[in-house]
């Protein structure tokens, strides 16, 4: 056989592969018209600030935007509000008190917020209860403090969050303390809503998140480790349409920024995902310090008919927006 007819051949051979990896990735024959994204509220309603100056230990409450309503992040006001608004998940944090209840709280130090010191461990439940939450909130470096004095006994507990909302859908942030706050949140919500695990989804403490995994194998759940062993994964396989088993049963966070390279974005890999029971949330920009899709011009980057959900600190702003209401 010659060269030309070996050429030839090569050629042919390379361009059916190309064709086929096309055919198998690209969004065209997705249809996605209709299905609006799904929205997820970051820690409720929240005062929001600007991610470029923060740093992993930057306390938030002392740089927000002049507040433009009333709520603070974690209490049940936010989460009232957020569903309100429009949310269809809420994100929420846990630590573990010392009195091995679940507090919701975001913060290491609980000077950064309240008029408390130290950690949340080192307090009861009852004793963070009298808390101000919204003691060390300022928009002016200090001259003036909004919240002050409005917020004492508003920190709370994750049988409140069920109790007052026993059949919403959350995403569980767990901060700390490992296992034990995997087994505690699984009975805490079980005695306070009982079936609500059904519509958990955690992240976070390593320890916990595999506690919850092995004792609900189709929790949705996401780690570092975890997130990175799916999405390596599935760029080694994902282009032959096949999801691997590492990247199932999973809550994946996108930074839009990265997005675009996985095989199929958006619309086939979307309809991979949701067919594993992964869902796929998008964040802003490369993702840093919970980066939401916060206002109209945010929402104009989103790819066309993205059916995904989406991370948001204004579900207040986004959610009349993406509903059309």
């Amino acid at each position: 056989m010659n060269r030309g007819i070996l050429r030839k051949k090569a050629f042919w051979i390379i361009a059916a592969f190309v064709l086929f990896v096309w055919l198998n990735n690209s969004s065209v024959f997705v249809d996605g018209s209709g299905k609006r994204p799904a929205l997820l509220a970051h820690r409720g309603l929240a005062q929001t600030f600007d991610v470029e100056k923060v740093q992993w230990n930057t306390n938030t409450a002392r740089i927000i935007h002049k507040p433009e309503h009333p709520y603070l992040e974690n209490t049940i006001p936010s989460m009232e509000a957020a569903f309100r608004c429009g949310a269809d998940i809420v994100e929420f944090d846990v630590q573990l008190t010392k009195d091995k209840q679940l507090a919701v709280f975001h913060d290491y130090a609980l000077e950064f917020r309240t008029d408390g010191k130290g950690k949340v461990s080192d307090y009861t439940m009852a004793e963070l209860r009298k808390l101000d939450v919204g003691y060390g909130y300022t928009a002016d470096n200090g001259k003036t403090y909004p919240f002050r004095g409005k917020s004492v006994g508003m920190m709370p507990s994750v049988d409140d969050v069920f109790e007052a909302f026993p059949d919403k859908e959350f995403l569980v942030h767990i901060k700390d303390s490992g296992a034990e706050t995997g087994r505690l949140l699984d009975e805490h919500v079980r005695k306070t809503a009982p079936g609500a695990m059904g519509r958990i989804s955690v992240y976070g403490d390593g320890e916990a998140v595999r506690y919850l995994k092995n004792k609900y194998p189709e929790m949705k759940v996401l780690t570092k480790p975890i997130l990175m062993k799916a999405l390596l994964l599935y760029e080694l396989v994902g282009w032959t349409g096949y999801t691997p088993k590492a990247a199932r049963n999973l809550e994946i966070h996108l930074p839009l920024r990265y997005a675009r390279l996985l095989w199929g974005w958006p619309g086939r890999f979307l309809q991979r995902m949701d067919r594993a029971n992964t869902r796929v949330v998008l964040v802003n920009g490369t993702g840093g310090f919970s980066s939401g899709f916060d206002s109209a011009n945010d929402l104009k980057k989103l790819p066309r008919n993205y059916s995904g959900c989406i991370w948001t600190n204004r579900i207040d702003k986004v959610a009349p927006l993406v509903k059309g209401e």
